[in-house]
């Protein structure tokens, strides 16, 4: 059914869109910073590790914690409703 699939998409990708910053914090990514005894905060000390004591630029860490701090930019916006749209879609084909 096309209205189903259209409804599994849209939903995915608005479930995933309003999701990410609640995921975000659940793994330590807050607007107060990165939060102690964390994954977070294990992420960052093995990026901290790897990059000679500090945390790269553009690293997966400083994007992440820029997304937790400030919210998703509208390019990670547009890309975590993507992938939450392609989620709804292959739901529907189980």
């Amino acid at each position: 059914c096309v209205s189903g699939t259209i409804v599994a998409v849209v939903g995915g990708a608005v479930g995933a869109v309003a999701l990410a910053p609640v995921a975000l914090g659940a793994v330590g990514f807050t607007s107060a910073g990165i939060a102690a005894g964390s994954y977070a905060a294990s992420m960052m000390s093995a990026a901290a590790v790897a990059n000679g004591g500090g945390v790269a630029a553009g690293s997966a860490v400083a994007v992440l914690q820029s997304a937790g701090m400030a919210g998703l930019s509208g390019a990670a916006t547009a890309a975590v409703g993507s992938v939450g749209g392609a989620v709804g879609f292959l739901a529907t084909l189980i």
